[in-house]
């Protein structure tokens, strides 16, 4: 069966678990991008399978449905806390960008290479000064390099946590709401460099819209109350295997009367 560039298909070695889109094909070998997952691979054409197009290949409604606010909207009025997503890849962002539309939440989405994103940093964030930053793409840990810990065995972390460490220059935790960190990306470096939440505690993938969740979440959560970390964290695809954060307030003033 002949594989073009656009094609969606998964791996038979992996148990067809994934479903990826071939973005190049060189030399009988398909440079893969998750259709879902943030996730880069490669694979021979002998061991992928063509999916079907169908209204099944993305599973936004599936979080959308997870996402049920519930505000008083007889008495009181509400300020969401606005969000500044910068992401390594346009297709995801366009699809974070498609998800704080429907939760109602204020957002402006900016494309950058993740080497480049430290340098965009200063500028954005005193453009648009949000609340919330984003800052998320693609990553990988190299397994077969060995020690977790160490910055260098990423694809991606270290330009994350440049990016972090810019922004905190700008503001502190409390008055900028960072999240941080990609598929596999180093969770516990990404933390100490000053994210409020990061990805991932157990360097597993995480889903295309697992960081705008994260985001949303902290955007419609009350200014004066301490956020629902855990409740927060299940929203996503794996829980706090593949985002952890700590205990901050939320960014959304309420107001009377409406």
């Amino acid at each position: 069966m002949p594989f073009n560039i656009g094609d969606l298909v998964t791996r038979n070695s992996y148990n067809n678990d994934t479903i990826f889109k071939i973005i190049d094909i060189d030399s009988g070998i398909a440079i893969l991008k998750g259709v879902n997952i943030r996730l880069f691979a490669d694979s021979e054409l002998a061991d992928l399978k063509k999916v079907e197009i169908n209204n099944n290949i993305y599973d936004d409604q599936t979080f959308l449905d997870r996402f049920d606010v519930k505000l008083d909207r007889n008495e009181y009025f509400y300020l969401p806390g606005k969000v500044l997503h910068i992401d390594g890849d346009e297709d995801y962002l366009q699809r974070c960008m498609d998800f704080y539309k429907k939760v109602h939440v204020k957002a402006i989405g900016f494309k950058s290479k993740e080497d480049e994103i430290s340098n965009h940093i200063k500028n954005l964030l005193e453009e648009y000064n949000p609340d919330i930053l984003v800052i998320t793409g693609h990553d990988a840990y190299y397994k077969r390099l060995g020690d977790e810990s160490n910055n260098n065995n990423y694809k991606n972390t270290t330009n994350f946590i440049k990016g972090v460490k810019e922004a905190r220059k700008y503001e502190s935790h409390d008055n900028l709401i960072i999240i941080a960190g990609a598929c596999q990306s180093n969770y516990e470096e990404l933390i100490k460099a000053g994210a409020n939440f990061a990805s991932s505690p157990k360097r597993i993938n995480i889903h295309a819209l697992d960081p705008a969740i994260i985001a949303s979440s902290v955007a419609l959560s009350d200014k004066n109350k301490p956020i629902d970390l855990l409740g927060i964290l299940e929203k996503t695809k794996y829980g706090a295997r593949g985002i952890g954060g700590i205990i901050t307030n939320g960014t959304m003033y309420v107001g009377y009367p409406r």
